[in-house]
């Protein structure tokens, strides 16, 4: 079993595409005033499911993956759990145009294009982001929808 690393050094850090705590090095990013290296999981972790309660009003932002998945587990959803309990989370729509941009730029060649990937992040108490990696383009989709979520992680890069 892979070590799943919660910080690694920026002199340690692999390349674009590489391996990295158990996935691929997607990019480096800013959450929260501290830099992290995006990680995607490989399609053998996908999950599908509803993003949550219809109606729910959860607590989301459009940055931090980690802490919005938190927010939907703590809220009820069952996707939520599964995914923080493979020591990851679901992206947030920042970290969603990372994926696409590594896509684009041919780092990463494993996502579907004929289905929407859920992001972290609500639009409404009804609705909640998803990303379509056919077209590159992110838009909603009802929370009690089923929907295939790609787990990423976050590694805290030490200066």
């Amino acid at each position: 079993m892979t070590e799943i690393i919660t910080s690694i050094s920026a002199a340690e850090l692999p390349a674009r595409g590489q391996p990295l705590a158990g996935g691929t090095f997607v990019e480096r990013y800013w959450v929260n005033a501290q830099e992290r290296a995006l990680v995607m999981l490989g399609p053998e972790y996908e999950l599908e499911g509803a993003w949550g309660e219809y109606g729910l009003d959860v607590l989301t932002h459009y940055v931090d993956g980690l802490a919005n998945t938190r927010a939907m587990a703590e809220a009820g959803s069952e996707l939520a759990k599964k995914v923080l309990e493979l020591g990851a989370h679901i992206a947030a729509p920042l970290e969603g145009q990372l994926l696409m941009a590594a896509k684009h730029a041919g780092l990463i060649t494993d996502l579907r294009e004929d289905r929407f990937y859920w992001l972290s992040a609500q639009h409404s108490a009804y609705t909640a982001y998803t990303m379509d990696f056919g077209v590159g383009w992110q838009t909603t989709s009802g929370k009690d929808g089923e929907r295939v979520a790609r787990p990423v992680r976050s590694v805290l890069i030490l200066q």
